[in-house]
């Protein structure tokens, strides 16, 4: 969409979150959950933010690296421009620190199935009165 058409969807209320992240916005479209079912978001922090403003109860789950260096070899093994892999490096910092200021639960993904397995039991252990 244009910038235009993203600033309108906006203006209408037409996002649950939008933020801008490294130059270009995002936003996830108002979801319509059905009952009994979970709503998992990938989001930036600026969003997150937003999310807990008009939902106060939502879990934050923040998944991190194991290390600043892994972070760094995981950006570059995919292939990303230097210009971003500095940017995002640098944005790693902001992002733990707004994590902790939204009460989110740190789970560290030095292997993705555990990593999985404990943001599952971690959802699971939410869902119980």
């Amino acid at each position: 969409m244009t910038p235009e058409q993203f600033q309108a969807h906006v203006d209408r209320g037409g996002f649950l979150e939008h933020a801008e992240f490294l130059g270009n916005r995002y936003g996830t479209p108002m979801p319509e959950a059905p009952p009994d079912k979970d709503l998992v978001l990938e989001i930036e922090v600026q969003g997150a933010r937003q999310v807990k403003g008009t939902n106060p109860d939502a879990l934050f789950i923040f998944v991190q690296p194991p290390s600043p260096e892994e972070q760094e070899r995981r950006l570059r093994g995919r292939g990303d421009p230097e210009d971003i892999v500095q940017k995002r490096l640098a944005k790693a910092a902001e992002e733990a620190h707004a994590a902790a200021e939204l009460g989110a639960i740190e789970v560290v993904n030095d292997d993705l199935d555990a990593a999985v397995r404990e943001i599952a039991g971690i959802i699971g252990a939410h869902r119980r009165p």
